[in-house]
């Protein structure tokens, strides 16, 4: 099979490796991590009440969120100023191409995702993350889509998801598309290099850390189980296209909506942002709360310039 042919398998055949991640959803909350969120006032009580107000006038609630609503939970993002990986380093993230054509280039990948896995896999959803899975439970929310590739969502407990640009949990193999979870594939990488080590050097935000070249030249990475191709996680890579199939749906789950609210998203990305574009189009009421400017500023009915994980969790629902 061909090497596209895992970027266009339907997201149904990931649901068992998806949905378990829901055995999580009990567990509680994480305490803000503000290290990676950028300063912002304390909340103003008639901003929250436009919110409030905004949010109680929806019946069926679009919700975008994007790397924004994670930094609290410790994991940081790409373009926060300040706190952001372009604003802290020159590290910039794998790109779709390099990764399809160069071994070397999935083998460092693989070895920067290994030692990054065990810290990256055990961050918790935050307060943001559960008050939006407490919306869906209430009837508010109708569908969350997330930029995210860090499954909190997920282990919120969020059933009315889609993840946009995939999850780092799964991983796919690039010529038959076999599925694997990333917890099984860590036990892979440990069995093939029992006596590797390597010293990382500042976390990346989709689960990876820094390494050298020589500490990376000896790492061992295996092929997929049952064809002996190349592994990939499930993800939208820099450079690459979301499916058209999960943007079909998306499309339609915002048809369905009465208003759209993005919380934690630039929108700098246009896998994300022609959704925002959609919105306005139709006419559609959004609020955004994201620390900073976003692409949808200008037209948004609100925007709010604070944390997602202390404003979500105050609004309150009949």
């Amino acid at each position: 099979m061909s090497l596209t042919f895992a970027l266009k398998t339907s997201e149904a055949s990931f649901f068992g490796l998806h949905w378990s991640l829901r055995a999580c959803s009990s567990v509680a909350p994480s305490a803000p991590t503000l290290a990676f969120v950028p300063a912002c006032p304390p909340v103003d009580p008639l901003e929250l009440q436009k919110l409030q107000e905004f949010v109680a006038s929806a019946q069926r609630l679009f919700v975008l969120t994007g790397a924004g609503i994670s930094t609290e939970s410790g994991i940081p993002d790409y373009r926060s100023e300040g706190v952001g990986l372009y604003a802290r380093t020159d590290r910039r993230p794998v790109q779709h191409a390099e990764f399809l054509r160069s071994a070397k280039a999935r083998q460092r990948y693989w070895a920067r995702n290994f030692v990054g896995w065990p810290q990256f896999s055990s961050h918790q959803p935050n307060n943001g993350h559960l008050a939006l899975q407490r919306w869906e439970q209430m009837g508010k929310l109708h569908w969350l889509v997330t930029q995210n590739v860090d499954a909190l969502h997920a282990k919120a407990g969020s059933r009315r998801l889609t993840e946009l640009h995939g999850c780092t949990h799964r991983v796919l193999c690039l010529d038959c598309g076999d599925p694997t979870s990333r917890e099984e594939l860590q036990v892979r990488f440990e069995a093939l290099n029992p006596t590797w080590q390597a010293e990382a050097h500042g976390v990346a935000p989709d689960g990876d850390v820094f390494l050298s070249e020589e500490q990376v030249c000896t790492f061992q990475v295996p092929p997929c189980n049952r064809c002996g191709g190349p592994l990939k996680p499930d993800v939208t890579f820099f450079g690459d296209t979301v499916r058209k199939e999960t943007v079909d749906f998306v499309y339609q789950r915002l048809a369905e909506a009465d208003a759209v609210l993005v919380a934690g998203s630039s929108l700098q990305v246009y896998s994300a942002y022609k959704f925002a574009l959609a919105a306005r189009d139709r006419k559609q009421p959004m609020a955004i709360v994201n620390i900073g400017a976003t692409r949808a500023d200008g037209f948004a009915t609100l925007k709010l310039s604070l944390r997602c994980g202390e404003l979500l969790p105050s609004i309150v629902l009949e």
